[in-house]
């Protein structure tokens, strides 16, 4: 690991979800995901609506389809993938309930996790 570079964790099924994707759509995410590793913010990455300051949303389309990966830059020690997926939807830029939810509760994961292996009190 590069100095000043957070550890990229994955909640659940998103990193199995990313390889997944097309390889030119892992490599524009996988550059914004890096530079979130440094600190920085990529010009394609736009915050999550919904969940307040420091989640964000990339968004990739590649051959008629859209693709999001939704990461948090909350915690000063580590950036969390909370979810990569293929949006299903063929009308509206709304994201399906279901997905919003599995991102709340993610990010409820990532702050748990965040928890036991960052803060010393919690131990």
């Amino acid at each position: 690991m590069a100095f000043g570079e957070r550890p990229l964790d994955w909640i659940e099924s998103s990193k199995r979800d990313f390889l997944a994707f097309p390889e030119p759509v892992k490599d524009r995410m996988g550059t914004a995901l890096g530079l979130a590793q440094f600190g920085g913010k990529h010009p394609s990455a736009k915050p999550w609506k919904g969940e307040g300051p420091g989640v964000f949303e990339v968004v990739a389309d590649y051959d008629g389809d859209t693709f999001r990966a939704i990461y948090t830059v909350r915690f000063r020690n580590v950036v969390y993938v909370l979810r990569a997926f293929q949006k299903k939807s063929t009308s509206g830029v709304r994201t399906a309930r279901s997905d919003v939810d599995l991102i709340r509760q993610r990010l409820r994961i990532a702050l748990q996790d965040h928890k036991a292996r960052y803060d010393p009190k919690a131990r």
